[in-house]
């Protein structure tokens, strides 16, 4: 039997908060929150530049994962995936990293050649951060698809450890409802 192909930004949901996965997994109570909407717009809307192709969609059994790249930049004969994130505070999140390293390793089987690198575009601050992909980041997305298929609906994971996590989250008022 085939295993169910993970959504990139899946992964991000995952590692940010494996329950937060869960419920929307499971439960499809993502919710709306005003970061949701606003990356909607963004992506909406988001600008036409030259050397630029824009939202590619990738799928790979052999990997598990499916998804689609926010921006392709292309830079002589390389190709660099861009994630485009909100974060105010200037700082992007592991669970970033992660998505990006599931985009890049689904653009190097689709190209059949190394992408070593990725970056993570700060539309709030206007920052750009390149991220050297390594085999670490490999291995853990790997082992992230597994544990998220793993997944039951009848055994919710644990809380959070960083409940500063849950203030912002769009899956607040069914994780813990006051």
């Amino acid at each position: 039997m085939t295993q169910e192909l993970v959504n990139v930004s899946d992964l991000n949901q995952y590692v940010y908060c494996p329950r937060r996965y869960w419920y929307i997994h499971f439960y499809d109570t993502q919710g709306k929150n005003y970061e949701r909407t606003e990356g909607k717009t963004k992506h909406e809307n988001q600008s036409k530049r030259g050397g630029w192709l824009t939202e590619l969609y990738i799928e790979s059994e052999d990997i598990g994962l499916k998804g689609k790249i926010d921006v392709l930049e292309l830079d002589g004969d390389r190709m660099i995936p861009i994630e485009r994130k909100r974060a105010e505070s200037g700082e992007y999140y592991k669970s970033d990293e992660m998505q990006l390293a599931g985009y890049c390793m689904l653009l190097e089987e689709y190209l059949n050649e190394p992408v070593r690198e990725g970056a993570i575009y700060l539309y709030e601050t206007d920052q750009r951060m390149h991220v050297p992909i390594t085999e670490d980041h490999r291995e853990s997305v790997r082992d992230q698809i597994e544990a998220m298929h793993s997944m039951s609906p009848d055994s919710p994971p644990p809380f959070t450890d960083n409940p500063s996590k849950c203030e912002k989250c769009s899956c607040r008022e069914y994780c813990i409802p006051e």
